[in-house]
């Protein structure tokens, strides 16, 4: 992460319809202003991977039941942030942070935060799909296991839900208890999703999800992503500004770990206001 300063000129966006800042002496931090209720609220959040600062007075409203899109190029803060959202950040030795991280308006750093009980609440796919070496069925049922609940129908019912949600079930129905590394790339991912919702999140944070993945088994994920922000708040990072267009409500751009703009996204890929994120978006760097 470069902690280099942005160039003057191009600095902070304030919130949707307020004016931008000059660059120097404010930070590149925005808040978007939505008509929902926020289910993040991210408030001047800096942060460290020991002594180089990734993250520069980040703030950021991310709305409930939507998809929000993180895009900008390698390197800008994109995963750091999303992985603050439900600490996986803390298993990194020598990381901190300051500011807050609000969840329905409660601090997910506070010192009487259960954070097994936040990663439950804040499920999380990976760019890389990674099924547990055990049966398509144990991998759904796993979450739920470790949170007590017993073999039986209800169990049974559950896995269902969840792949019929990850619409895979039609897939995989003949085949539960078969290995899920002998599912395609795609499936695996979509597996991935339905061992996730298995734990009855709340927010999906997704990390590059079809990075990996061939054009036929990336629309299927896009399309699951567009059904399920209808019950859930999702976060997507992603390289690829065409999929944010396709699936995203709201896109936040980041510039060497600043928050350079945020907006509706059809409203920032149409009129960005900031030059750096037109820059961005017209393929001049990136």
């Amino acid at each position: 992460m470069s902690a280099l300063a942005p160039p003057a000129g191009w600095g902070a966006v304030a919130g949707m319809g307020r004016a931008a800042a000059p660059a120097e002496g404010v930070s590149s931090s925005s808040s978007l202003q939505l008509a929902v209720e926020p289910k993040f609220q991210i408030d001047h959040v800096d942060f460290w991977y020991g002594s180089q600062q990734a993250l520069y007075d980040i703030t950021l409203s991310i709305p409930a039941r939507a998809a929000t899109a993180f895009i900008g190029p390698s390197g800008c803060g994109k995963s750091t942030l999303l992985r603050l959202l439900n600490r996986m950040n803390d298993l990194i030795e020598g990381v901190r942070h300051s500011g807050r991280v609000l969840l329905d308006g409660q601090d997910i750093y506070a010192a009487d935060q259960d954070v097994v009980a936040l990663r439950r609440r804040v499920g999380m796919v990976f760019q890389k799909s990674n099924p547990f070496p055990k049966s398509i069925y144990d991998n759904v049922a796993f979450g739920p296991r470790m949170a007590g609940m017993p073999a039986g129908p209800h169990l049974d019912q559950l896995v269902e839900r969840c792949l019929r949600q990850a619409a895979l079930w039609d897939e995989v129905k003949d085949r539960l208890y078969a290995s899920a590394l002998a599912l395609s790339g795609g499936q695996q991912q979509r597996l991935c999703i339905a061992r996730a919702l298995a734990t009855n999140p709340e927010v999906l944070l997704m990390d590059e999800p079809c990075s990996a993945l061939d054009p036929k088994s990336t629309l299927a994920v896009e399309q699951l992503i567009l059904q399920l922000k209808q019950q859930y708040t999702i976060v997507i990072v992603t390289h690829n500004m065409q999929q944010a267009m396709r699936v995203a409500d709201y896109t936040a751009f980041f510039y060497e770990g600043r928050l350079i703009e945020t907006g509706p996204t059809a409203e920032l890929f149409a009129q960005p206001k900031q030059e750096r994120t037109a820059d961005y978006l017209s393929g001049r760097f990136g």
